[in-house]
């Protein structure tokens, strides 16, 4: 008896010990991510599309929340990624454009910083952090975050199939490898059926180059772009699948969704068969900080958790995935992340308190992009062009295609919003263009003045679009040099480009001095006539330069006139109200001829009307076209 009742404690104590040391938590979510390649924000028809159905994809935005202001952290496809797995801005990682890059050409004011060419290891992954968890991590389809060293099996995912981004179709494939993934998704939820799992499957549709059955584009024949209307009905498709998948093993309840694009559509020509999409109402697309290049389209399900038949226009970025996962799986963690939490907005809906977004891009983009920043406030949006120092001004509650630029109507906000992004970039260790000395203007000009790609004029199909971007796509690809197959660039170098910063300049007088403050950044306190700014430096190349000035001025202060010294020429230029002192504008005032070799610009005032000359944030001089 005596044993049997010391057993009898034993076992009790055992059980007791593991329930304390094993408390029951509540089952966590499995989270299925899927992301297409370059699919812009109306290209679906739950978003409005006419001529490419995607039943599949209705019937997900009508069991969850669909968004209609969803932003990519970038314009192009790899930072967007970066940010998605570890809830920071591209800026921080140094990650800023597409792996490996577009090289330098001749076309560019400005040369490309350089670039982290993988996911940094200093940031743990959403993989990472669920794996410690407890979860089972898959990765299907396109990283494009690095290789040999920073592959998802090294970043924090237990399975990895890449596929192929190109392919026959045939009975069992379309154009894009994506029944393959596809395949591989559905076989990885089938083996974790039991337990949490997170699976990444990224799409490479509908990413150039554009491939799909030849009975689908027979199919979409009256579409915009039927080739591009056939692969989003194979995408269509095989959401469809990994749907019906979760839907027979009895795990739709237990899984988390989520749709999505890395940016916005490709609304250019770049390869045969595009421009690939249009994304109307909203201006330009893939490459552009324009809200076509970076709102994207955004649906996630979650069944008895998530409200059905939702819509929201509260914004979000990519940067905000990592910290809502683990909020929704209830994962404290250590790290602080850059993105917010909207878990609440999710499962409540409730908004999440008022805060910025912001974007750095100093890059030359494959469709006509240009190195630019931009912050979003609400409803207001600003776009910084790093070439010029201009500052467009965009209220998107009454103008979402951004066509009307109130940067002069609202100087104090531009003054405002410009300092907040400086500010910004400061913070998060931003890296800054420097000029290229082998700049050639003419090309300059033709590729981003005499044709504004983020302007273009929308025709019925998309074959008359490519036939008349055909002259300048083969100029964009015309300046770039191609070492592996020993190619080089079709256009000569210029005489290049110099940029004389404020923060460099050496200053004359009593009051004249460098202001540091990221809302102003600028020389000022000018308010002695005789007080004066020089530069030292070297010019690239010998040749004829315009000379650029980015100059503010308050109200009733402008008027003053202003010379521009080099050796013995000189250009004068009258200062112009910007309606404040740090609303800056760019003026070209003239053109130069140079010598290659050290020099001097001095720039002094040669009356002052008004109570101040002027604020001055830099000069540039930059080859003639």
């Amino acid at each position: 008896m005596s044993r049997a009742f010391f057993a009898l404690v034993f076992v009790l104590a055992i059980t007791a010990s593991a329930t304390a040391q094993s408390p029951q938590q509540p089952k966590r979510p499995n989270m299925v991510f899927v992301m297409a390649d370059d699919l812009g924000v109306n290209d679906l028809s739950c978003y409005g599309r006419k001529d490419q159905p995607t039943p599949n994809l209705d019937k997900l935005a009508k069991q969850g929340m669909r968004f209609t202001s969803a932003y990519s952290a970038a314009s192009v496809c790899s930072p967007t990624r970066a940010a998605i797995m570890t809830g920071h801005s591209p800026a921080r990682l140094r990650l800023t454009t597409f792996l490996p890059g577009r090289s330098d050409a001749v076309s560019q004011l400005l040369l490309h910083p350089a670039i982290n060419q993988q996911l940094p290891g200093n940031f743990r992954t959403i993989a990472e952090l669920l794996h410690a968890s407890g979860y089972r991590t898959g990765m299907v389809g396109k990283w494009h975050l690095g290789g040999k060293g920073s592959l998802p099996t090294d970043r924090g995912f237990d399975y990895y199939h890449a596929g192929q981004a190109l392919t026959k179709p045939s009975a069992t494939e379309a154009g894009k490898g994506e029944y393959d993934l596809t395949e591989k998704a559905e076989k990885f939820i089938e083996d974790n059926k039991a337990r949490p799992f997170f699976l990444y499957l990224c799409h490479n549709n509908p990413h150039v180059v554009l491939n799909a059955k030849e009975e689908l584009i027979a199919k979409h024949k009256d579409a915009f772009n039927p080739t591009y209307a056939a692969m989003l009905e194979t995408l269509d498709d095989c959401v469809g699948r990994v749907m019906a998948k979760l839907d027979a093993l009895g795990l739709a309840e237990d899984t988390i969704v989520i749709f999505t694009s890395d940016n916005g559509g490709l609304h250019v020509l770049e390869s045969p068969r595009t421009p690939a999409t249009y994304n109307r109402p909203f201006r330009a697309g893939k490459g552009f900080l324009y809200e076509g290049g970076i709102r994207i389209p955004l649906i996630v399900r979650w069944p008895g958790h998530i409200k059905g038949d939702q819509t929201t226009d509260v914004p979000m970025i990519s940067t905000d995935w990592t910290p809502t996962l683990l909020g929704l799986a209830k994962i404290a963690v250590k790290e602080k992340f850059e993105g917010a939490n909207l878990a609440d907005l999710l499962l409540h809906g409730k908004a999440p308190s008022a805060r910025l977004l912001y974007w750095h891009q100093p890059h030359y983009m494959n469709q006509g992009g240009r190195p630019a920043g931009a912050i979003r406030d609400g409803s207001w949006k600003l776009i910084e062009s790093y070439e010029t120092g201009a500052c467009e001004l965009y209220n998107l509650a009454n103008d979402v295609g951004e066509s009307t630029d109130l940067a002069a109507k609202e100087p104090a906000r531009v003054a405002d919003l410009r300092g907040k992004l400086e500010k910004w970039r400061r913070e998060v260790g931003a890296q800054a263009n420097a000029a290229n000395p082998k700049f050639n203007g003419k090309v300059w000009k033709q590729l981003y003045h005499d044709v504004d790609a983020s302007r273009l004029t929308l025709e019925d199909k998309a074959s008359a679009m490519g036939t008349r971007l055909e002259p300048w796509r083969a100029l964009m690809g015309g300046v770039l040099a191609n070492p592996k197959k020993m190619i080089e660039p079709k256009v000569a170098p210029g005489a290049g480009a110099v940029i004389l910063h404020a923060r460099d300049a050496k200053v004359t007088g009593t009051k004249l001095r460098y202001e540091d403050p990221p809302n102003k950044d600028t020389l000022g306190f000018w308010v002695n006539q005789n007080d004066f700014a020089e530069w030292s430096f070297v010019v690239p190349n010998a040749g004829k330069f315009e000379v650029e000035v980015l100059q503010a001025c308050g109200n009733k202060s402008g008027g003053s006139e202003i010379q521009i010294v080099v050796g013995n020429q000189a250009l004068t230029m009258k200062v112009a109200e910007t309606g404040h002192f740090q609303r800056f504008i760019p003026r070209t005032i003239g053109t130069l001829t140079l010598e290659a070799g050290k020099t001097t610009l001095m720039v002094r005032a040669l009356t002052k009307p008004g109570v101040a000359v002027m604020d001055l944030r830099r000069v540039v001089l930059r080859s003639a076209p």
